[in-house]
């Protein structure tokens, strides 16, 4: 290839395989549907493309004046591209959607990939230095202080009317977010599982002490 020897490709697509490995390490970590494997081919077959549309092309020559093909137009399509796979982690559970960050790290992978086979090595290290500050110190302060907690509540009750209206104002006064019910009528006494997100500064015993509290609640417990 035009200006690029062997060498400088292999360094190239070894260095797009440990950036993506090492953000993929931490998806993989956690469970996430893309982990390692599929971060590293996102990252190395960016760098892939990138040095064949900006190295592989150069050396043609062709019948017009002016060169018929534009590099950056292959590397666009990368971009546009990963967004099909990173609509494949996304899930829908009931009303909240999981996924979001495991399509985004991708999406930033794909980027680092290209950088790395242009030859932007400094920007792709600084790239996946920020991504895996941001995946590993930042969750955890989002985790302390922003997010919310999902719990599934599960409570035996006596089969009367008014009973999930009781344990819905009891929710809706500590500002808990109603995602799923299920009532099992045919038990006895009958089950109820609700699958609620707590707010962080909420105190989640002191929640199922008040809904134990409710005229017909026999017992109450919780389960993430």
């Amino acid at each position: 290839m035009a200006n690029l020897s062997n060498w400088e490709i292999a360094v190239r697509l070894t260095l797009a395989l440990v950036f993506g490995g090492l953000i993929g390490l931490e998806r993989e970590a956690y469970g996430r549907p893309a982990g390692f494997r599929t971060h590293i081919l996102v990252s190395v077959g960016s760098a892939l493309v990138m040095i064949i549309s900006v190295y592989g092309l150069a050396g043609i020559r062709f019948a017009h004046t002016r060169p018929s093909y534009d590099a950056a137009r292959i590397a666009a399509q990368v971009v546009s591209g990963i967004g099909f796979l990173g609509a494949g982690t996304i899930m829908r559970e009931g009303s909240s959607v999981r996924g979001l960050t495991t399509a985004a790290s991708l999406w930033v992978v794909a980027g680092i990939g290209l950088a790395v086979g242009i030859g932007a090595i400094v920007p792709a290290s600084i790239a996946t230095l920020l991504v895996l500050i941001t995946l590993l110190l930042l969750s955890r302060v989002e985790r302390s202080f922003l997010s919310t907690k999902r719990h599934v509540i599960v409570a035996e009750i006596s089969d009367r009317p008014g009973q999930l209206g009781a344990i819905g104002l009891v929710l809706g006064r500590h500002n808990i977010n109603i995602h799923d019910v299920k009532l099992d009528q045919d038990a006895r006494p009958a089950i109820l599982e609700m699958s609620v997100t707590l707010p962080s500064k909420v105190d989640r015993i002191a929640v199922l002490e008040e809904i134990s509290t409710i005229d017909g609640v026999l017992s109450v417990r919780s389960k993430d």
